[in-house]
Parts: structure tokens; C-alpha cells; sequence
């Protein structure tokens, strides 16, 4: 079992369905409206529990009902909250979930207590990050408390995986000489490299510059297509599988958080490791809302033994 520590963010969604996204000026009523955990940390640190690993969280919520939820799904999911930090100088990050009839979404987002993580926070983990196989970040957190995690994690030969997203073009270089393992999805790729992902070729183009940026291993997801991973000079392609999507919010955080569970520090088995990850993110986005729509490895190993039957 792996032990997996993840610096990052807790929101509240609020999930709005409806037909398709009003025009400029016009009003079109709701299909339905429901309340969910999330935040890109939350979600990837409760994939990673539920898919096996010793799973900590490093965050900050407010004093206020929101962030008692959000301890709650954590706890809930088998996630050590003894490092989210409870402040009253801002309220529980929320997002707003935009979803239509075909599963597309658009989310806004209020950081809230999220933007308030600093690099003491961090080292107030610093033991549990030492003794971890991985640290997972992504860029819904300040960047110094970042950087300074992966940094403690390096000195400690605890590997990190990056999740940089949201999309930015200015990621540190002294984050990316301490980063392990990144992880963009096709239009973050775009936006670090340049490079405009269609094909395989362009993903080991991407995948070459972002080794060149410093991180030897990259996993490039796209989507419905599946995840490109290179270590090295090794790569492939894992497609995904085919299925009916209802909501795809959690799915990039529920890949890599089942990848967290189950990579190997060397990252030897990396292309396994994507394979089940693809998985689980299948199962998530038959399912409505972030968190409750993330698998239990029980629910993985199960989906793939009837795909192998």
C-alpha cells in the first residue's frame, strides 16, 4: 500500500444541470441542482484513499459549516485530516459546476481558504510528507507552499506528481526541478509547451518539451481517448474505456489519485498504473458530482473483471 500525502484545495460545489448553456441575455430553467464535496485536492486525496493508499491531506478550510462538510468527506473516505488547518480569515472555497445534457461543464470557482495555505502549513506535514512514497499538488493552492512541499519531499526522496492545472503559463522552474511526475491533461500541455495535442506524435512532442522543462516522467490525459505516458525515453498510449458519460468533473482527479495509490516510487509500472487509472476515471464520470462519483478499488478491480471475463 502506498503512502500518499496531497497538498491542496477543499470546495464546495454547487452542480447546476440544465439543456444547453443560455445565450447572452436569455434565461432557460434548471433541469436540477445539487451540493457536492470537491476541489481538486479533495478529489484526488479521496481517489487515492478509496483506491487503497494511506492517503493524508494538507489544506485549509474556514470556520464555517462548508468547511466542517468538506473535513467530513475526507474523513468519511479514510483520509487523515490532522493536517487541514481551520481558519476564520475567509470562508470554505466553493465552486459553481455548469453542467448540460451532453456532460459538458464549465466551473467557476471561489478559493476562498484555499488561497490562504502557506508554506507553514506545510511544514507543520513535514514528517508525514518524509515518510510518504509520493506528494500530489496542483495549482488551486498558492504556489510557495507548492514548491515548498516538493522541495521538503525531495530532500526526503519522496517522488511528487504535479497536477498543473488549472492551466498556467508560468510555472516555476525551481517547482519543476522538483517535480517527479507531471500530469497536464491536452490544453494544459498546450498551454506550458505550445504544443497543440491531436495525435500521438504531438504527445510525445509535448511530452519532450516538458522534459526539457526538467520532469523526466509526463502523462499527458485527453480525455475520452485515454492517457499518453512517457518515462525517459519509453512511452505508449493506454486508451480508455468506452463508456456512457454523466459528469465528467471528477476525472482527472480520480486518475490521478488511483495513480497515486498504486505507482510505484521507480515508476516501473507505469503504464499499468495508467491502465487502472483510466479505469477508474470510466466509473467516475458514469456518476453525478465530484466526490460522490469517485471508486472504491473494490469497484475498479470488479469493472475490470467483468471487462475480462
Amino acid at each position: 500500500m502506498n503512502k500518499v500525502t496531497v497538498l491542496g484545495s477543499l470546495n464546495v460545489d454547487t452542480i447546476l444541470r440544465f439543456k444547453r448553456f443560455p445565450k447572452p441575455g436569455e434565461t432557460l430553467p434548471l433541469a436540477g441542482k445539487s451540493v457536492a464535496g470537491g476541489g481538486k485536492g479533495a478529489n484526488q486525496a479521496i481517489a487515492a484513499s478509496r483506491a487503497g493508499a494511506e492517503t493524508t491531506f494538507i489544506g485549509k478550510v474556514g470556520q464555517d459549516r462548508e468547511g466542517n462538510f468538506m473535513v467530513r468527506q475526507l474523513t468519511d473516505s479514510g483520509v487523515d485530516d490532522q493536517y487541514v488547518q481551520h481558519s476564520n480569515a475567509a470562508n470554505t472555497g466553493t465552486a459553481f459546476i455548469l453542467l448540460d445534457q451532453s456532460s459538458e461543464n464549465r466551473i467557476l470557482i471561489d478559493g476562498g481558504t484555499n488561497q490562504q495555505v502557506t508554506p507553514a502549513d506545510v511544514d507543520a506535514a513535514k514528517q508525514v510528507i518524509a515518510a510518504s512514497d509520493f506528494l500530489v499538488a496542483q495549482f488551486e493552492t498558492p504556489l510557495a507552499a507548492t514548491i515548498h512541499g516538493f522541495e521538503l519531499a525531495h530532500a526526503a526522496n519522496c517522488r511528487t506528481i504535479l497536477n498543473p492545472a488549472p492551466a498556467t503559463t508560468a510555472v516555476p522552474a525551481e517547482l519543476l526541478a522538483v517535480t517527479d511526475l507531471i500530469v497536464p491533461n491536452e490544453t494544459e500541455t498546450e498551454t506550458l509547451t505550445g504544443v497543440h495535442v491531436t495525435d500521438e506524435a504531438s504527445m510525445v512532442e509535448g511530452a519532450h518539451k516538458l522534459q526539457a522543462l526538467g520532469v523526466a516522467n509526463v502523462i499527458i490525459t485527453v480525455g475520452s481517448k485515454g492517457a499518453f505516458w512517457m518515462r525517459g525515453q519509453e512511452h505508449g498510449f493506454v486508451p480508455a474505456y468506452r463508456v456512457r458519460a454523466v459528469d465528467t468533473t471528477a476525472a482527472g482527479d480520480t486518475f490521478i489519485g488511483a495513480l497515486s495509490s498504486v505507482l510505484k516510487p521507480d515508476f516501473s509500472n507505469l503504464a499499468e498504473a495508467v491502465r487502472l487509472s483510466n479505469r477508474a476515471s470510466s466509473l467516475a464520470v458514469q456518476k453525478l458530482g465530484a466526490q460522490p462519483s469517485i471508486p472504491t478499488y473494490a469497484e475498479i478491480a470488479a469493472a475490470d473483471q467483468v471487462t475480462t471475463d
